[in-house]
Formats: C-alpha cells, structure tokens, sequence
C-alpha cells in the first residue's frame, strides 16, 4: 500500500475470533490500525473479564456486522459452482454469470417472502 501512496492509518482490520489474542491485537495497533475481532469467550469463567471483552467489542460490532454481510454475499455466491472455480477467460462472461447468480439469489429472496 506504501508502494501505491494509499495510507491505511487508523483503518479497521476485522479478524474471528480464532484471532482474539493479546499479541495479534498489539500487532496490529502497532501497524496503526483498528483491530476488530470478535471476542473469543471460551475457557473464560470470571463473568468480569467476560463483560470486559463483550463491552470493548460493542464499540465495533457495526463494523464486525458488515463484515459477516461480506461473507454471507461470498457463501450465497458459492452455492453456483459456475462461480466457485473461474472457467471463463473473458470477464465480461464471467460477470454475467455473476449477475445471473446474483438475480437468482433475489429471486429466491423475493419469493420466499410471501
């Protein structure tokens, strides 16, 4: 990003919680940037240390909720094997595809809906 002149200087990094460690968060607060993971609660037992993690996390689970929209669009794109391996060499093939899965999924809302 350097190398491009685009500066990620306090900008979110949002992880799992198979990444909420101490020595990941300093990381990445090292590099100048906003950790956002999802607290890991297992093998927790004192109910303060539990409350201290979930009230950190409250003030970015806007930003964490985003992220789960993001993945939820990748799985609903998954579900066409056309679009899980690229066999098209034209973009403009492969976009269309996309769109039709992408209306398909619409489809599939809209009517589910009544």
């Amino acid at each position: 990003m350097n190398q491009l002149g685009i500066s990620l200087v306090d900008s979110y990094l949002t992880l799992d919680s198979g990444f909420d460690d101490g020595k990941n968060r300093n990381q990445i607060e090292y590099a100048n940037l906003i950790p956002v993971i999802k607290p890991n609660l297992r093998g927790l037992k004192d109910r303060e240390k539990i409350n201290a993690k979930l009230d950190a996390f409250e003030e970015v689970r806007d930003i964490y909720q985003e992220r789960y929209k993001i993945e939820r669009c990748f799985a609903w794109e998954d579900s066409y094997r056309k679009l899980v391996i690229r066999y098209e060499t034209l973009q403009c093939t492969f976009m269309g595809f996309r769109y039709l899965a992408y209306s398909m999924i619409n489809l599939k809302d809209v009517l589910g809906k009544k």
